[in-house]
């Protein structure tokens, strides 16, 4: 009898053993796999992509990463004093770990079932966005790399299993736009000639149509969940304010105007994938209005807005970055171990003279997760990963 015990207690132990092991902290307490984030686009969410290309573009210094806990204040690539948007994201819809680059020697097994992020800092809709920084991953290669990721997925959960964890259970967001005026169609000498020969309703044309490309075959690879971020007001950012020697209240009027009509027509386009492609459900992120209103009205708002919001908290400048080098409001050279940088980190709104803060990226993922619609529709980011 006691021989029956010991192999029943056996035969029990090593099911839990199995299960534990095929799961490795992404399962739930019924041994049901967690839901993944696969993210795509440019600096404001790249993970340290870049860190493993021969690139001009790279965060992978100090002081980037100085209030970033997991890394022990370390940079990781991330162009940011601490987490990205995509990071905090993950953190509130209770993925145990954050999305890991694609790059990264480490992203192999059942890692990428925690999520895999494909962003690329310089990366744009058009293969030739960023060309300034020699290398980067567009938007068509980090299709190509989901696809590779894709195939992993089939081989470690089977056929069926993989099907479902991609159209249930994995979040595809998708932040990407800026560089294509900033470092293709507005880049001062190199698209002159661009801008002769294309008129921006032209150039705005062919955006949209290589990203509904690029949307659909992520959809004819299973992904059904979407959440699409439109460009933000880059005429506001520190750098077009210093090279422009723009008052503190202004913005530079092209660059937002570009990105203005790139949202609205990117709405359009949402709103017809979401009509055209059975089963997927794609979620606008207005980051434009979201971002101005920060920018506009930044002495309301400040990081712990986001859980216990104070006097003490708020935003004390929303035109000078934080970390960076040259003019009014350190906007010409980038982030780097020689640069100036505040002491109150968590009361500006830009790190560098192109990203937002942690404390930005905050009030940011709180609209994400839980906003109003006029910032994120049809649903909110919690919504969505309950469909």
């Amino acid at each position: 009898m006691a021989v029956n015990i010991n192999y029943n207690y056996y035969i029990v132990a090593l099911a839990f053993l199995i299960i534990y092991l095929s799961c490795l902290g992404n399962c739930d307490n019924n041994g049901e796999l967690l839901g993944a984030s696969y993210i795509f686009g440019d600096s404001l969410v790249d993970a340290g992509n870049n860190n493993y290309l021969p690139t001009l573009s790279k965060a992978n210094i100090k002081p980037n990463g100085i209030d970033f806990n997991a890394s022990g204040g370390n940079p990781t690539g991330r162009y940011t004093n601490g987490r990205t948007i995509g990071d905090i994201v993950g953190e509130e819809l209770g993925q145990p770990n954050y999305a890991i680059p694609f790059l990264a020697p480490n992203t192999t097994g059942r890692a990428i079932l925690h999520g895999v992020n494909y962003a690329s800092g310089g990366g744009g809709i058009m293969n030739a966005t960023g060309r300034i920084f020699v290398n980067r991953l567009s938007m068509d290669i980090q299709v190509d790399y989901f696809n590779i990721t894709r195939k992993q997925i089939d081989k470690l959960l089977g056929p069926s299993k993989a099907k479902e964890f991609i159209t249930k259970k994995s979040i595809f967001s998708i932040t990407i736009g800026s560089n294509d005026f900033l470092n293709n169609y507005l880049l001062p000498v190199l698209s002159i000639g661009a801008r002769v020969t294309e008129s921006p309703d032209a150039f705005i044309d062919n955006l949209l149509s290589h990203l509904r490309g690029q949307l659909t075959r992520l959809y004819q690879l299973d992904a059904r969940k979407f959440i699409i971020g439109n460009v933000g007001p880059i005429g506001c950012i520190p750098y077009q304010k210093t090279i422009n020697q723009l008052n503190e209240d202004e913005c530079v009027e092209l660059p937002n105007k570009l990105a203005l009509q790139y949202n609205a027509r990117l709405k359009d386009l949402l709103a017809s994938l979401n009509e055209n492609l059975p089963g997927a459900t794609f979620v606008h992120a207005n980051v434009y209005d979201l971002v101005m209103e920060v920018i506009s009205n930044y002495d309301k708002y400040g990081k712990y807005l986001y859980r216990d919001f104070n006097e003490a908290n708020r935003f004390v400048s929303a035109s000078v970055a934080c970390c960076g080098n040259g003019g009014q409001y350190a906007g010409i050279i980038p982030c780097g171990p020689t640069s100036s940088m505040c002491s109150d980190r968590e009361k500006h709104v830009f790190w560098d003279p192109y990203h937002p803060s942690e404390a930005a990226n905050l009030i940011i993922a709180k609209q994400l997760l839980d906003g109003d619609p006029k910032y994120i529709s049809p649903m909110t980011l919690r919504q969505l990963r309950d469909l």
